[in-house]
C-alpha cells in the first residue's frame, strides 16, 4: 500500500469481515452471498471503474464467491496469490492444503489464550520460507490475534467448490504461487491452470505462503504488468 503502486494506482485493502477493525458478530461467515455482497458493495460504493480484485488465501474463497453471485461484469480480472477456491471437504480432500497447516486448525477456534496465540505463532512461521524479521512478526501476530477464534471457526466452517464460477470467467486471470508454499499446496495454482487455461501463471521460488512480502519487488512489478494488460 505504500509502495511505488500507489503513486500510478488507487490501492484499496478490504479489511474482510471479522478481520481487522470491520465488525466482528457472530453466526454471519457461513453465507457465500453475504461475501460477494462485502465486494460488491466497495465496488459500487467507491464508484469502482473495472478494477482488479487481488485475492491472498482465503481471499480466494471470497473472490469466487463475488463470480458466482455477480459474474465478472464490472471487474478487469482476478489475481490469485497462494489462494484457494474450495473450503471443507472439497478443498482437504483434494490435497490442497498443507499437513503442517491442517494440524494447526484445532488450536484456530482455541479459546484459551495461550493456545490460541501457540498456534497463531506456529501459523506465521509456515507462512514465510525463512524467517520473519522481530518486528515484522509481531505486527502479523497483532492483527491475527485480534480476530476472534469464533469468526476463525466460522471461516473454516463453510463447505463449498466454486470451481464453475471461476471456469465461467471471461476476464484475465494471474495466478501466484510460492513453490514453498506450506498452507496452500502447490497443486491449488495447479488445479486453477485446468479451470482457466489462459491464465497468466508465475511461480516464486524460495518463498512461503505470505510471497508478497518475501519478494515484494518482483510482486509488485508483476502486478503493474498485469493490471496494464488488463
Amino acid at each position: 500500500m505504500a509502495s511505488e503502486l500507489a503513486r500510478d494506482f488507487r490501492l484499496i485493502a478490504m479489511d474482510i469481515r471479522g478481520h481487522g477493525l470491520s465488525d466482528k458478530p457472530r453466526g454471519v461467515y457461513g453465507d457465500s452471498q453475504l461475501w460477494a455482497q462485502d465486494i460488491d458493495s466497495v465496488i459500487t460504493t467507491l464508484r469502482l471503474n473495472q478494477p482488479v480484485l487481488v485475492g491472498w488465501s482465503y481471499g480466494g474463497v471470497v473472490l469466487s464467491d463475488y463470480l458466482r453471485a455477480f459474474g465478472d461484469g464490472a471487474i478487469a480480472g482476478t489475481q490469485w496469490v497462494g489462494a484457494v477456491s474450495r473450503l471443507g471437504e472439497p478443498l482437504v480432500q483434494a490435497g490442497f492444503l498443507g499437513g503442517e497447516f491442517l494440524a494447526l486448525v484445532p488450536g484456530f477456534f482455541s479459546n484459551d489464550a495461550i493456545e490460541s496465540a501457540a498456534t497463531l505463532q506456529q501459523f506465521l512461521a509456515l507462512c514465510v520460507h525463512g524467517e520473519l524479521a522481530t518486528d515484522d512478526f509481531y505486527l502479523f501476530l497483532g492483527y491475527n490475534t485480534i480476530v476472534p477464534p469464533y469468526v476463525r471457526e466460522g471461516l473454516f466452517a463453510r463447505t463449498l467448490d466454486n470451481d464453475t464460477s471461476i471456469e465461467a470467467t471471461r476476464k484475465p486471470v494471474s495466478l501466484v504461487y510460492g513453490e514453498a508454499d506450506r498452507v496452500v499446496s502447490p497443486r491449488m495454482c495447479t488445479h486453477l491452470e485446468t479451470l482457466v487455461p489462459d491464465a497468466a501463471v508465475a511461480t516464486y521460488p524460495n518463498t512461503g505462503h505470505m510471497l508478497f512480502w518475501e519478494a515484494p519487488e518482483r510482486f509488485n512489478r508483476e502486478l503493474r504488468a498485469f493490471r496494464s494488460r488488463v
